[in-house]
């Protein structure tokens, strides 16, 4: 048996198959993460209700109100029309 592990071929298959579980497991852990990372994200349409009343106690001013609420229209057009782009 060990003359079988000493064979390069027999090495090169067991290097290969150790690279592709690593490599697997890596991509599970980075998928997790980043449906993680999305989760704590909030809904366009609260932040924009969350902006709306900052704008109407004074805590922003009509500049930067017009900013986040055209950045914000975009991403809930964008959602509305089926698409995950959020720039």
């Amino acid at each position: 048996m060990t003359a079988f592990f000493r064979h390069p071929l027999s090495q090169a298959a067991l290097w290969f198959a150790v690279i592709f579980a690593l490599t697997a497991i890596f991509i599970a852990i980075l998928r997790k993460w980043r449906g993680s990372a999305y989760e704590g994200q909030e809904d366009p349409n609260e932040l924009l209700t969350k902006f709306r009343e900052l704008h109407r106690r004074g805590g922003l001013s009509d500049d930067e109100y017009r900013t986040i609420k055209t950045k914000l229209a975009r991403q809930i057009h964008a959602e509305l029309n089926g698409n995950d782009s959020t720039s």
